[in-house]
């Protein structure tokens, strides 16, 4: 199949970003990306006009990174909390994912996390201090510390606290 060069004018996912030129297969090009004003032709007139969109894309960016920033600060001072159900022999009952810390996070920090942005090797099957890195910009990383506890049983009063 034919492919052709096409200048994007807004930030298309697994494609690239504002201003890109990019090589797309040319059905996709002349049927989705041109019509729905997504991107046009990478002609030599318009690959000179490219500039505009470069400020564009700089601009967009930069408002992106602040917004991270702030994410980042919030995260930085939120201590989360979990509980994990543990039977009779030490064993867990399920486990926390990172769908589970996204949740905590949006309900304690009032902040959206997507999940994928959690970084997690395996999901957390014990109890403890677990450090947990959140990618919420590209350049900007966060190590958010997660603390999970035993679930109480109803027959079980060793331990006291708060339940966070």
């Amino acid at each position: 199949m034919a492919n052709t060069e096409v200048i994007l004018r807004e930030k298309i996912t697994n494609l690239g970003a504002e201003a890109d030129v990019v090589s797309v297969k040319r059905g996709y090009a002349r049927n989705f990306l041109i019509p729905s004003g997504k991107a046009y032709e990478a002609t030599t007139g318009n690959l000179r006009n490219i500039e505009k969109l470069q400020q564009v894309r700089a601009q967009r960016e930069a408002e992106e990174l602040v917004e991270a920033e702030k994410i980042a600060t919030k995260l930085r001072k939120t201590k989360l909390s979990m509980q994990l159900a543990i039977g009779q022999a030490g064993k867990a009952f399920g486990s926390i994912t990172t769908a589970d810390i996204a949740k905590a996070i949006l309900d304690k920090a009032k902040v959206e996390i997507d999940r994928h942005q959690i970084v997690l090797d395996k999901p957390i099957k014990g109890t403890g201090e677990f450090e947990i890195p959140v990618k919420v910009h590209a350049d900007i990383e966060v190590v958010m510390t997660l603390k999970v506890k035993a679930e109480k049983d109803e027959e079980d009063d060793s331990e006291g606290g708060s339940d966070n």
